[in-house]
């Protein structure tokens, strides 16, 4: 049995339709619970052979979480798609009858929402970290936890304040009262104004499917992976082409930067003293495995291979500030089933990571100012317009603000737009100023890409040290830089975009060093494959995707799927092109149809890709030579 268990200021739900033969009569009005433990459930095909050892196991985790979140009530809601094996309608029911008969008969306040109905529901999830929590309930054993840190438990307790500082230096502190934000005027800031909110309610669970998953196996860029983990995902051609595109040009532009490139393991002894401090410091929820000789987790960010790299180096202040780099694939965090959603969220993701060892708060604070241009390189590079497409925001101890406001009011500034700001009473993570910039998507969820931190702990806990001028050794301030955010995360981004553009009335395309198909030739009859393909080879020579539409269809089915495809250049080859040397070129973003040559074609598409890598396309370049992978 698979259980999501939400603390929530409220819920409220209201049957619409039978969804099945064995649906339980009800009066269809809305019903509401207040201050609930909202447990959604659904009862697998594997629970049916011991269900009253499942009944009291999952009335023992209820309690469990509702002691500790101290909630009011409970509301059981039956929730099939939490799992793919789900048991025989007939046992759901009874299993989740008998879990509200137990919770009643112990004196608790019930409400169970009626099985097998269509519903429409309105969640308010209070936003700690305990307040949204997963388990895996079977008949025997122990039921399946999450590892969860010291940080995840702790961060309820920090006190908030939340602000919008401007680029002309003024602070406005803001709250939310009924659903509204008071305090900001976001006339103009509208994206700002759904990150705040976003925010404030720290309301994570998905209960729609974002746009971008069916563009992305539409696309045949990627899939689920029903034989991995949840928030597992095959990469095909078009998508893995995509992926180490953007892989290869953050890794570039880091070392340009002055980063050196490192390898290091994907685990790590969960016993090892240093580490067991670091991931109780850390809000994120581990995978933990058995070895053959250790009991390890699995990596959430470069962040120990890196440090414990630093640890054995000598270093001198001639050395900082120090750069150290790693492209992890993967880093692993076990993220809540109803905050996985597509490429936005998921369990196994690659992280850029970028480590600066600076020798004081002064020197990481210009450093932060350089390591902000190379963020802004890296999104504008990957085709984010920071002004339309980027939300920023802050999270700062109050009083590391107090005595830094020049500095953060400068990065503001280097913004260039209102910012949000969550202001913390005290420290209790190991940094005390984060940076991140923020993507809102056609749902008006908010997704960190680039972020950076200062670090004023974690040297003296692995041991770091540099020497300094005075010959003394010293513990260096520590960056945490992901220039980009995670690989998956910024495809998740293009795609939003472009879906959010074309609700505008534009044809949505990926930038042209990301299009796994730069430009497709349609001849215009199998008489003149062989032309296309002629001219197909010279186009290729300059490092140009080009493939062949060599189907026996029509030129308007061609060019139809073609636009499907977003390929963005399509050029139609025919007797009249191949005589006056004459290609007519479809541009997919305009629908503009251009008569150039050959060459003025190639310095286009070199144009828009110049400093930007390149890899050819996987798949054969003749259209009826390829599979289809997602029917």
């Amino acid at each position: 049995m698979k259980i999501l268990l939400l603390h929530s200021d409220f819920i409220e739900w209201e049957p619409k339709k039978k969804a099945i033969k064995q649906a339980e009569e009800i009066e269809k009005k809305i019903y509401k619970a207040e201050e609930a433990l909202v447990v959604f459930s659904s009862v697998e095909k594997g629970d049916e052979k011991n269900t009253k050892n499942l009944v009291d196991k999952t009335v023992k985790e209820i309690l469990d979480v509702y002691d500790e979140v101290k909630a009011k009530t409970i509301v059981i809601y039956p929730y099939v798609h939490l799992s793919q094996k789900p048991s025989k309608p007939d046992v759901a029911l009874k299993v989740l009858k008998n879990v509200e008969r137990i919770l009643k008969e112990k004196g608790y306040e019930v409400y169970r929402a009626p099985f097998g109905w269509y519903k429409a529901f309105n969640i308010k999830v209070k936003g700690h970290p305990l307040s949204e929590l997963s388990r895996e309930i079977t008949p025997e054993g122990e039921a399946k936890k999450e590892n969860v840190s010291e940080a995840l438990k702790k961060e309820k307790t920090l006190k908030s304040e939340w602000y919008i500082l401007t680029p002309d230096g003024n602070a406005h502190k803001i709250e939310m009262k009924d659903g509204k934000i008071h305090g900001f005027d976001f006339k103009g800031n509208e994206r700002l104004e759904k990150l705040v909110k976003y925010e404030i309610t720290k309301n994570r669970l998905v209960t729609k499917e974002p746009p971008h998953i069916k563009l992305m196996k539409r696309l045949e860029l990627v899939d689920y992976e029903p034989a991995s983990d949840p928030g597992h995902f095959r990469f095909l051609p078009k998508g893995r082409l995509i992926k180490s595109l953007l892989e290869r040009f953050v890794t570039k532009k880091t070392i340009e930067y002055g980063a050196m490139e490192v390898e290091t393991p994907i685990m790590y002894d969960l016993d090892h003293p240093t580490l067991k401090k670091y991931l109780n410091r850390f809000p994120a929820r581990q995978y933990v495995i058995e070895t053959p000789n250790k009991h390890v987790f699995l990596r959430f960010a470069a962040c120990f291979g890196q440090f414990l790299i630093a640890k054995d180096a000598s270093i001198s202040y001639r050395n900082l500030p120090l750069r150290i780099y790693e492209l992890t694939r993967y880093s692993f965090r076990v993220e809540q089933r109803g905050e996985l959603a597509g490429l936005r969220r998921l369990r196994a993701f690659t992280m850029p990571d970028c480590h600066a060892l600076c020798a004081n708060i002064e020197q990481a604070k210009e450093e932060i100012k350089r390591r902000f241009q190379l963020a802004k390189e890296v999104e504008e590079g990957i085709g984010f317009d920071i002004k339309k497409d980027i939300e920023f925001s802050v999270r700062i101890v109050k009083d590391f603000y107090e005595k830094n406001k020049k500095f953060v009011h400068e990065m503001v500034k280097l913004m260039d737009k209102p910012i949000l700001v969550e202001m913390w009473s005290e420290r209790f993570f190991y940094f005390v100023f984060k940076m991140e910039w923020n993507f809102v998507d056609a749902l008006d969820k908010a997704a960190c890409l680039a972020t950076d931190q200062i670090d004023v702990e974690n040297s003296e806990r692995y041991g770091i040290y540099f020497t300094d001028k005075d010959n003394k050794r010293k513990h260096p301030i520590i960056l945490h830089l992901s220039p980009s955010g995670s690989i998956e995360r910024v495809m998740y981004a293009l795609l939003e975009k472009a879906y959010m553009e074309s609700q505008q009335g534009k044809n949505p395309v990926f930038p042209m060093w990301l299009s796994p198909t730069q430009i497709r030739i349609i001849p215009v009859s199998e008489k003149f494959v062989e032309d296309a393909a002629k001219i197909s080879e010279e186009i290729e020579k300059h490092n140009i995707r080009v493939d062949v539409d060599d189907r026996n269809e029509t030129v308007q089915k061609k060019i139809r799927d073609a636009e499907t495809e977003w390929v963005p250049l399509i050029v139609v080859v025919g007797e009249r092109e191949i005589n006056e040397g004459v290609l007519a070129v479809r541009f997919r973003e305009t629908g503009e149809v251009k008569k150039m040559n050959a060459e003025d074609v190639i310095k286009y598409v070199k144009d828009l890709t110049k400093d930007k890598p390149f890899i050819p396309l996987s798949l054969p370049k003749l259209i009826t030579k390829r599979p289809v992978f997602i029917g």
